[in-house]
């Protein structure tokens, strides 16, 4: 009924999270050096899924005992393959401190249907 009356807007917690689909990273991409990629999924996803070239691979299961390889003066975006895993990953940088955080909307499986790049 509180949903009925006030919509899903008012039980919603701001969320730092900003995200992107796959042309606008590929647009930050091209203009900031400083970003920095990272894959939150499997390894096995990782070698044969293909990968955005320059991403690093940090599992979701292993962020949080990786969080110190990450700088938090650098725009962060993190990816999986559709974007569940990603936001997940995003939500937990911004908890632990990180504020420059993206998450690829439509994981992998956007990027390659826009038909850009990947290794």
């Amino acid at each position: 009924m509180f949903q009925s009356l006030f919509g899903r807007k008012g039980l919603q917690k701001f969320s730092p999270v900003k995200h992107v689909n796959a042309h606008q990273l590929a647009e930050m991409m091209q203009n900031n050096d400083d970003l920095v990629l990272v894959d939150v999924r499997t390894p096995g996803e990782y070698e044969y899924d293909g990968r955005i070239t320059g991403s690093q691979l940090i599992p979701l299961s292993m962020l949080a005992a990786r969080l110190d390889e990450l700088p938090k003066d650098k725009p962060i975006v993190c990816i999986c393959r559709s974007g569940n895993r990603s936001h997940t990953a995003c939500e937990h940088l911004a908890v632990h401190g990180f504020s420059d955080i993206y998450n690829l909307s439509g994981g992998m499986l956007g990027w390659r249907y826009a038909g850009l790049p990947y290794e």
